[in-house]
């Protein structure tokens, strides 16, 4: 089960997700929550992965889709902080070729915001 929380850092929204993010509920209830936000006008989002201990196919896909999504509204998205294991699992897939990464939310907040003065 993954849980989720979020906070406001500057102009940066960050969803901190712990626990394991797998098929089932609380997947769906995790992608609600980032859709609701790319909705709500939301358009620097940092996926922070810090407390999160496993992700499968079905978390990686969900990222994958809610990171799209934040492009073709008009923003970026970042993911931050993911342990050993799960980055592991991100460079099986090659995500990276799809998803930004950096090694902790400061770097990811930094970086969002960088992109923003740049563009």
């Amino acid at each position: 089960m993954v849980e989720t929380k979020t906070q406001q850092i500057g102009d940066v929204m960050v969803v901190e997700m712990s626990g394991r993010l797998n098929l089932g509920n609380s997947l769906t209830y995790a992608e609600n929550a980032i859709n609701r936000l790319i909705e709500g006008g939301t358009r620097k989002l940092v996926i922070d992965l810090a407390h999160l201990d496993h992700v499968d196919s079905s978390g990686l896909g969900m990222l994958i889709f809610c990171g799209g999504r934040m492009e073709q509204s008009g923003g970026r998205m970042r993911v931050a902080g993911a342990n050993e294991a799960v980055t592991r699992v991100f460079e099986i897939a090659h995500a990276s070729r799809v998803l930004q990464f950096d090694k902790d939310l400061e770097s990811a907040c930094r970086n969002l915001s960088a992109e923003g003065a740049a563009g």
